[in-house]
């Protein structure tokens, strides 16, 4: 529960590893020239906090339902900067969907991802948590996990974007998906210490 600007503030950066997965995610699948995800997402929070009077929610889910919203209007902002073409109502109603089915395919990847049934039913603090460990994987191991596993690129695809060979796409596929779990079930055995 938020309760105060205090607490939002706290969130925003909190949000900061979800948000930039939900872009990069973005960027990768539908857009070839590199945008600059990173820097999207700091004018969604540096946005976020400016407009942080206007937050009416209550809840951590709610603050990610609309910190989303700003970063889909950041991205479409900068897509449509990038692309430089005229102003057509139905093109960026297509892109502000798109941006929606990107962000959607995430979320239900990202709770996919959980071991066990009770786990699927991810509350909003589990995807956060599984954004960080996904920002911390390497590189390579990362890229290739968001490009197959969010995007559902095929092993091919994946070994092109990257310049390496399938089996080597499909080492860090293996590496990386180890490595969350890894990451994921210590950060459980953690939370189920005593304090």
């Amino acid at each position: 529960m938020l309760r105060s600007l205090d607490d939002q503030n706290y969130w925003l950066e909190q949000f900061r590893p979800y948000l930039a997965l939900l872009a990069r995610t973005h960027i990768n699948s539908h857009n070839p020239a590199k945008l600059d995800s990173s820097g999207i997402v700091q004018q969604t929070l540096m946005d976020a906090f400016a407009k942080r009077e206007q937050f009416r929610g209550s809840t951590e889910a709610e603050l990610a339902g609309w910190l989303r919203q700003i970063l889909k209007h950041n991205l479409a902002d900068a897509l449509r900067d990038q692309r430089r073409d005229k102003r057509d109502v139905r093109r960026e109603r297509s892109l502000e969907d798109e941006i929606d089915a990107s962000f959607s395919r995430t979320h239900e990847w990202l709770a996919a991802v959980q071991s066990s049934p009770s786990q699927r039913a991810a509350k909003q603090e589990d995807v956060l948590r599984l954004s960080e460990v996904i920002s911390k994987l390497p590189e390579a191991q990362r890229e290739a996990v968001v490009l197959h596993h969010l995007q559902g690129w095929s092993l091919a695809d994946v070994a092109k974007q990257i310049g390496k060979s399938e089996a080597a796409v499909a080492g860090l596929l293996f590496r990386g998906l180890k490595t969350l779990h890894s990451l994921l079930s210590r950060g459980s055995e953690e939370s189920c210490k005593p304090q």
